[in-house]
């Protein structure tokens, strides 16, 4: 009794091997969308730009987060890693 058996050339080997590639790639490429973002530019620029002093140049400076006893935000220029200036910087003890 003798079996066919059925063998693949090379260039169909070859064939079979990049469908088989392609299949991959498309079900890796597939986006997945998870959420849309929606992103308010200039809101987004307003919220930087609140503890800033813009100085010329397209360059700023970090200016105090604190309130004057008036209500009106401290204009003077904040320490280097610190968020007030001299005058509102906390103590501590």
């Amino acid at each position: 009794m003798l079996s066919i058996v059925k063998m693949n050339t090379r260039s169909k080997t070859k064939q079979m091997n990049l469908a088989m590639e392609k299949e991959k790639t498309n079900e890796i490429n597939k986006p997945i969308v998870l959420y849309k973002v929606e992103i308010d530019f200039n809101e987004a620029s307003e919220a930087w730009r609140a503890n800033k002093k813009c100085i010329g140049n397209g360059h700023y400076k970090y200016i105090c987060c604190q309130k004057t006893k008036s209500g009106n935000p401290c204009k003077r220029e904040s320490l280097k890693f610190c968020d007030y200036c001299k005058i509102h910087t906390p103590k501590t003890k």
